[in-house]
């Protein structure tokens, strides 16, 4: 990596730039190929949907215009979803964006920060990017946070605790009980920034309900529209927390952080497109009951996954990841090496369409076997 002279904030040189998986396109020049599927950035294939995209269409004619009432708006329906009041919520174009935003909320140089080691790698940076030290933690063998070990490494410094529910990349919950007791246990100076962008997807009587908690507990919870709204392209996400932290994001972030379109487009999938969206939902977890499958009989061993993505582990006697993923590659099936994680032996798939999946099978079962 490239270093930076002294004209630049120090903390630039032990930043990790954002990788991103390759695109559709540039496998298919690099590789001249004619069909390319894409299961590397857990990305919705099904959105976005009917009315959100005729919102978005007829928003172009008011773009002349600074979004104000598109914000009261949104955050008035995203109050109503859960139960709070619109001084709860605050946007974002997008997670990585809030996710920064909130850094550069809390942490001063030499503030802790707790994460799991084998999460989504922005946290990490961007904390480092603040001057934090950050503390990384192993999840337990079964892809849960050990939350007892977060715990014991708490000291009077720590700001911060990030943590991922389900967690990227290992598509896993962690269980409802240990986190309960994890926040009610939680020292009344330390923050907690829970990430779900996944959740959608997840089975509701196993996913943690963190939002009780704001109001006693510094907690703030997080979400896109990315993933289950099929919105990646156009980017928001939001937060739920007590007014205060609303009101020191909202101090922090740029003004109009996002734009008329997708508040449209979002607005129209919440209010009319839920109809389409749960249709959505029952092929993905259909599909990703058959893939699931259809990798254990190929001697793969897969996480319990409750997000849009699975987690598998590669037979002993199959390359390792970051050569699996490559001839996948070669051959026009993009899905994600585990190795940068710390996984050599797992790849991550996105769940596509259906088709899109067998041809990733098809190439699959061919490579390994």
């Amino acid at each position: 990596m490239a270093k930076f002279d002294q004209t630049f904030r120090k903390e630039v040189n032990i930043v990790q730039p954002y990788i991103q998986g390759d695109t559709e396109d540039m496998v298919r020049r690099k590789y001249h190929l004619n069909k390319v599927v894409k299961l590397g950035s857990n990305e919705n294939p099904y959105g976005p949907y009917y009315h959100a995209k005729k919102a978005m269409m007829r928003s172009i004619d008011s773009l002349n215009r600074y979004p104000e009432d598109d914000f009261v708006n949104m955050e008035k329906l995203l109050a109503d979803q859960f139960k709070l009041k619109p001084e709860n919520v605050a946007i974002g174009s997008g997670a990585g964006n809030i996710i920064e935003t909130i850094s550069k909320m809390f942490l001063n140089t030499g503030d802790e920060v707790l994460i799991a080691q084998q999460s989504y790698r922005l946290y990490r940076e961007v904390s480092k990017l603040m001057g934090a030290k950050v503390i990384e933690i192993p999840l337990t063998d079964d892809f849960q946070f050990d939350l007892d070990t977060f715990k014991a490494k708490l000291t009077s410094k720590t700001k911060l605790i990030w943590i991922c529910n389900p967690n990227n990349p290992t598509s896993t919950l962690t269980d409802k009980t240990k986190l309960k007791q994890f926040m009610d246990d939680l020292p009344d100076d330390v923050w907690v920034v829970v990430d779900e962008a996944y959740a959608n997807f997840a089975d509701k009587d196993k996913l943690f309900n963190f939002v009780p908690y704001i109001g006693k507990k510094r907690v703030i919870v997080m979400r896109t529209f990315s993933k289950f709204y099929g919105l990646a392209g156009a980017r928001l996400g939001y937060i739920l927390a007590d007014p205060q932290a609303i009101q020191a994001y909202n101090t922090v972030t740029e003004p109009f952080n996002t734009n008329r379109t997708v508040l449209a487009g979002a607005e129209a999938a919440i209010k009319f497109d839920q109809a389409q969206s749960d249709k959505a939902l029952a092929k993905i977890r259909g599909d990703r009951a058959m893939l699931v499958e259809a990798l254990g009989l190929l001697g793969c061993q897969v996480a319990p996954s409750e997000a849009n993505f699975v987690f598998a582990k590669l037979p002993d006697d199959a390359p390792n990841a970051t050569i699996v993923s490559q001839r996948l590659m070669e051959q026009g099936v993009i899905i994600r090496d585990g190795t940068p994680w710390g996984f050599p032996r797992y790849i991550r798939i996105t769940i596509g369409k259906h088709d899109d999946l067998e041809y990733f099978l098809e190439k699959f079962r061919a490579l390994i076997q």
